[in-house]
């Protein structure tokens, strides 16, 4: 009997797309498929728990072996409004940045723009006590995801860390990709990229199916803000990103 292929995928918005391709497609009873944090998505893939994670791209610095196995991403280019930082003041005026407990990725952009955009080096913490809640004039912090919905105009200084990665390096980003951490069949992978695609052309009846936030166009998010084809562009922005996080 052939084992199931392990599959660890973000939980968050921008990934029901991806999952809503895998459960609607006959792939579904040759996958176990588990919902995790990014972190944790990774941390299963390093660990040998999965056999295909969509991990934050900064974790392929941990995997012995790695390869790409989808044309899909998550991506944007320029402003993709759900990994931010947020902060009571200037960013150049900051001496603290919390990061985000639950990113890899996005606290590894965030220092990469801190140092080559910006040129500051604030104090980092990772789970301050008092996480998101600071109400030191001069803290900021790293939020990633669903939970930034709707906050842009709760923060006097708001900065979107793919708009400035692009005014940086003139390139999209990649926040997480598809990857294996082994050889992995091409008649799976083929099958695979095709229900990837299946989830992304249904969009519109997902949309149906997801909550309303207030103050946060799902819909824009989804179709515009979010890019999900892994472009040759966006491959060098990923190798780029990897260089620039050696460099920290």
């Amino acid at each position: 009997m052939i084992n199931n292929i392990r599959i660890s995928a973000v939980s968050y918005t921008n990934t029901k797309p991806f999952i809503y391709g895998l459960q609607h497609d006959p792939i579904q009873n040759r996958i176990d498929l588990s919902l995790d944090t990014p972190s944790d998505c990774a941390q299963k893939l390093i660990d040998n728990k999965a056999d295909i994670g969509l991990i934050p791209v900064a974790a392929l610095l941990n995997l012995p072996y790695w390869h790409i196995v989808s044309d899909y991403c998550i991506g944007a280019v320029g402003a993709v409004n759900s990994v931010f930082i947020f902060s009571n003041c200037a960013i150049e005026d900051a001496n603290i940045i919390q990061l985000d407990p639950e990113s890899r990725s996005s606290n590894n952009l965030a220092k990469v723009l801190l140092k080559n955009y910006w040129k500051v080096d604030p104090k980092q913490l990772i789970n301050a006590v008092d996480y998101a809640n600071s109400t030191n004039v001069k803290t900021a912090f790293v939020q990633i995801g669903d939970r930034t919905f709707g906050k842009k105009n709760k923060f006097p200084y708001v900065y979107d860390l793919a708009e400035v990665w692009q005014q940086l390096t003139g390139l999209p980003f990649v926040f997480a990709a598809w990857v294996a951490n082994k050889p992995i069949d091409p008649e799976f992978m083929a099958a695979f990229n095709k229900a990837l695609k299946a989830g992304l052309d249904e969009r519109e009846e997902l949309l149906k199916q997801l909550p309303v936030y207030p103050n946060f166009d799902l819909r824009d998010y989804l179709f515009n803000k979010l890019d999900f084809n892994l472009t040759e562009d966006k491959r060098q922005a990923l190798n780029l990103f990897l260089d620039y996080i050696k460099k920290l």
